[in-house]
């Protein structure tokens, strides 16, 4: 039976800025407590450090100057001694409740790993923050519950199988998609990954247009279409699901026929189709937008949204016909020695 007491708490942190304390004392909160709570300093150049040695709790350092939070965790949880690592940001509130519903859903041996979601009250109140968190926690909320991916904001791994996989690959020198890859590796090999939809935290990230665009792209769309590419396997999750894919083409179908009605006016009424069949697609989401921020900002939201699918599914493109030229090297999983 799993218990409190085996779950290690590991928060990578690199400046954490003025919410870090938050995350420390939603974690001081915890009731029933974890066995630890391992904080890795990833060459901070504020009080990250000093903040979380105030609080009590274990503050570990990462060799090189900001290594990036996949070598942090690694780190982490070489230095862990519960059997639950469980996985935290540094910009998150975790509710009291979090260890007992981590212990609760890794009570059943045959899973192997677990993560949740943000919740739906996003603590910053601006349209971008509000909009990219909704998103989030609605396309999890809405998933499957037999994953084949992982989250490493809010996921917990049995430290056996985590030690067995090698870990994080180091090869993600920044945060990335390196929980992804590691979830995508478990699942290939038969272990079990739960999408525990009540494992919520809060998000208390201020997200810009720069830093949504530079993320979703950069740090999300094309290394995730690489690993696609690499494993030569499209899974049907989150947002790859089949209603995300023809989005993807009704987005860039609408913006031809834009294009083309303009010269072509009977044109007009494929884009009309075009568009009816995004919001019946995404109708669901549109309507949670709806309901919790009102009208406004579901109208807002919703060409956000297509822009979404069009830089996605471009990046994704890209990649395709790069790799068409010049196949990638496969990206390597972190050496055991680091573990």
């Amino acid at each position: 039976m799993t218990t409190p007491s085996a779950v290690s708490i590991i928060v990578p942190v690199y400046n954490g800025g003025k919410n870090w304390s938050r995350c420390l004392d939603a974690l001081g909160a915890l009731n029933p407590p974890p066995l630890e709570i391992l904080v890795i300093d990833d060459g901070s150049t504020d009080d990250s450090a000093d903040v979380a040695k105030q609080r009590g709790v274990t503050v570990l350092q990462t060799e090189q100057t900001q290594s990036g939070p996949a070598r942090a965790r690694n780190l982490g949880a070489a230095h862990a001694r519960g059997d639950i690592l469980f996985f935290v940001d540094a910009d998150v509130l975790v509710y009291p409740d979090a260890v007992e519903r981590v212990t609760h859903a890794l009570s059943d041996p045959t899973v192997s790993a677990i993560f949740g979601s943000y919740d739906d009250t996003p603590d910053d109140s601006s349209f971008v923050s509000q909009y990219k968190n909704l998103t989030h926690h609605f396309v999890h909320q809405h998933s499957r519950t037999e994953a084949n991916t992982f989250w490493a904001g809010c996921g917990a791994i049995r430290r056996e199988t985590f030690r067995q996989l090698g870990g994080f690959s180091t090869a993600y020198t920044r945060p990335s998609i390196e929980d992804i890859e590691l979830g995508i590796r478990l699942a290939s090999k038969g272990g079990q990954i739960r999408l525990i939809k009540d494992l919520q935290v809060k998000h208390l990230k201020r997200w810009t247009w720069r830093s949504l665009f530079i993320t979703d792209i950069r740090d999300r769309a094309l290394p995730w279409a690489e690993l696609i590419v690499r494993d030569r396997q499209l899974p049907a999750d989150l947002n790859l699901q089949s209603a995300h894919r023809i989005s993807a083409g009704l987005c860039w179908l609408l913006l031809i026929t834009i294009a083309a009605a303009l010269f072509i006016p009977p044109l007009w009424f494929a884009v009309l189709l075009s568009i009816v069949g995004l919001v019946a697609l995404n109708f669901d989401l549109y309507h949670f937008f709806f309901i919790k921020r009102g009208l406004w900002f579901a109208l807002g939201a919703i060409p956000l949204h297509w822009f979404y699918y069009l830089y996605s599914s471009a990046a994704f493109a890209w990649v395709v016909l790069k790799n068409l030229v010049r196949p990638a090297p496969k990206v390597n999983a972190t050496t055991r020695a680091d573990l």
